[in-house]
């Protein structure tokens, strides 16, 4: 018997009052808070800093946010609110050099302000609403798709391994890696979920377990190098994971520590899936090595979450935000259009003419 499971909009616009509504992550698990922000700065600042996190949902705050700097522009003219609506773009695009759907989601934004020739800046500027409203009912619907493909590969009661956060907070709906395991639920599949802790940011910790137990999904928490002892012992089926980028051949840009993950399911022989809605597959990128990785502050990894730094004062610090899995250590790339394998310079062009 299917039961519909409570999920959380961790983004969404209030146009009345010109304002973009977010779920601050950074405070989770501990504080539920939902920031209401009026002005550029505080939506590159939320970007940046992490309070909205999740591919999908950067894309959503993003046409949300240079719709509002657009809305709240005096110009007279059409071509003068271009020039207002660019600055905002460029400005936006700015808080995260990774994460494509952040550059997909403006750069369509853009593609609807152009269409609007000949409109008065009132209709372009209800056109640039609509737009970021379609932006989040489509993943929505493109969430609900790869939950149900990735789960006809799935079995009840199985045991599954997540990294990172790829969950219904890091998207409209439902979430990408994390959309099976709802689905699941709903149909009283059992499944029985380990979410890696994910080190420094801990989003494993703070927001997959989070909202899975919000939800009411068995789910178990553990530190990233017990990943290893648990596919050892049997406990895993499959690894769901989700992404900030994937190249023309496969290769899949995701949250440090991935690409460990994937090199265990490989010696386990467990099934490694990643779940990329289209807008995140970069055919224009050809492997991963073209892939930008972004580095942060060490603060992240000796002191942010300690009463103490836990690393000596003023220690070298490497902290790359994300890592690449080869595409030889994925067993299929889920889509809304449906599942890509190898060779994926084959099966990827093909899922975008669905």
């Amino acid at each position: 018997m299917e039961k519909p499971v409570d999920v959380i909009r961790s983004v969404r616009l209030d146009d009345e009052r010109n304002r973009l509504i977010l779920l601050d992550q950074t405070l989770l698990p501990n504080e539920k808070l939902f920031l209401e922000l009026e002005n550029l700065e505080d939506i590159w600042e939320a970007i940046y800093y992490l309070k909205v996190r999740g591919a999908p949902a950067i894309g959503i705050a993003a046409a949300y946010g240079v719709y509002l700097g657009t809305k709240m522009s005096q110009a007279a003219t059409v071509e003068e609110l271009y020039e207002d609506f660019k600055k905002a773009k460029d400005y936006l695009a700015s808080s995260r050099p990774t994460a494509v759907n952040l550059f997909w989601a403006l750069e369509r934004m853009e593609s609807r302000f152009k269409k609007e020739e000949g409109k008065t800046v009132s209709e372009v500027k209800s056109a640039l609403r609509e737009e970021s409203e379609m932006i989040r009912e489509e993943d929505e619907k493109v969430c609900e798709s790869i939950g149900k493909y990735a789960l006809s590969v799935l079995e009840p009661g199985m045991g599954i391994l997540t990294h990172c956060n790829a969950g219904t907070i890091a998207t409209a709906k439902y979430g990408t890696a994390l959309a099976p395991i709802y689905l699941g639920e709903e149909k009283g599949y059992d499944f029985k979920v380990f979410a890696d802790e994910t080190r420094p940011l801990l989003q494993g910790a703070r927001l997959t377990a989070w909202e899975l137990k919000e939800a009411g999904v068995d789910v178990t928490l553990i530190c990233d190098n017990m990943a290893s002892i648990v596919m050892k012992e049997g406990k895993i089926q499959a690894v769901l994971v989700g992404c900030d980028r994937v190249a023309a051949n496969g290769d899949s840009a995701n949250k440090i520590g991935t690409s460990g993950v994937a090199i265990l399911a490989k010696h386990y022989n467990i099934p490694f899936y990643v779940c990329a809605p289209l807008s995140t597959v970069d055919l224009e990128c050809k492997t991963g090595d073209d892939i930008h990785i972004e580095l942060r502050s060490s603060e992240e990894v000796t002191s942010q979450w300690y009463e103490k730094p836990m690393g000596p004062k003023e220690v070298q610090t490497y902290n790359p935000a994300f890592d690449v899995t080869d595409h030889e250590l994925i067993t299929g790339i889920v889509t809304e259009n449906g599942i890509a394998y190898a060779p994926y310079t084959e099966s990827l062009p093909k899922m975008f003419k669905k």
